[in-house]
């Protein structure tokens, strides 16, 4: 069991081409600020044992902006609405309507030792039957619309998820260390409410994981103010673009 954390639930799946033999899935409760939020990702990927699937929701209104992209673009796009950058790559992501979720993977997993697109494909290839089985009809994109824009949802990348429409549904940023990898994703259609989004991340697990169960985490306040204080809300960081 992974550091401060409590299993609370246990629910085993399975699927032909999951990817993780287990998987712990954390509904975080707590709603946080966007350097809280990203703080929170970090310190998953340095204690880590296995797998990890976060879902959580922001405490205001939260734009995070990709690790290279310029926060002066952001800020003329968002005028008022909070910013943070992340430690992964991507674009612009408004967090006002969307689902967000994190997953972290050990350095032992083999997923975490493949390219960017392969992890990026087999990631989205599980939540595009997440998204399909709940009726929204979604396929992985070749990357042929690809715009440039700055705005994640206006640029759709290789392996992002599409509608019939072509319009980018979901999309996510990855960063690796030697602790393993961070895929952080977002996806435009949100739940709702907290039973939907629970029913879309056990959908999700299910797709993912051989066998997951629900888990606690109980980071310490002291080392993630420690992590906001020295980066994400750090205007060294933020504005390093």
């Amino acid at each position: 069991m992974p550091i401060n954390a409590i299993a609370v639930t246990g629910r085993a799946g399975y699927h032909a081409e999951v990817i993780f033999a287990n998987l712990l899935v954390w509904f975080d409760a707590v709603a946080r600020r966007g350097d809280d939020a990203m703080a929170v990702d970090e310190w998953l990927l340095e204690v880590a044992e296995l797998p990890i699937l976060r879902v959580y929701g922001w405490l205001g209104d939260w734009v995070s902006v990709g690790y290279f992209g310029e926060i002066a673009s952001a800020e003329e796009k968002f005028p008022g609405v909070n910013l943070v950058r992340r430690w992964t790559g991507g674009g612009m992501v408004d967090h006002r309507r969307d689902w967000t979720y994190t997953l972290v993977v050990p350095q032992g997993e083999g997923i975490a030792q493949r390219r960017g697109g392969e992890s990026y494909l087999q990631i989205h290839d599980a939540l595009a039957g997440c998204l399909n089985a709940e009726g929204i009809s979604t396929q992985l994109s070749a990357g042929a619309d690809q715009t440039g824009d700055a705005l994640c949802f206006e640029n759709t990348v290789g392996h992002d998820l599409i509608g019939p429409d072509l319009r980018k549904l979901a999309g996510a940023g990855q960063r690796r260390s030697r602790a393993g990898l961070l895929h952080q994703g977002s996806v435009g259609v949100s739940c709702g409410d907290e039973r939907f989004s629970r029913e879309r991340a056990e959908s999700f697990a299910h797709r993912l994981a051989a066998h997951w169960s629900v888990t606690e985490f109980h980071p310490d306040p002291q080392d993630i103010e420690r992590r906001v204080i020295a980066r994400y809300a750090n205007e060294t960081w933020t504005r390093r673009r």
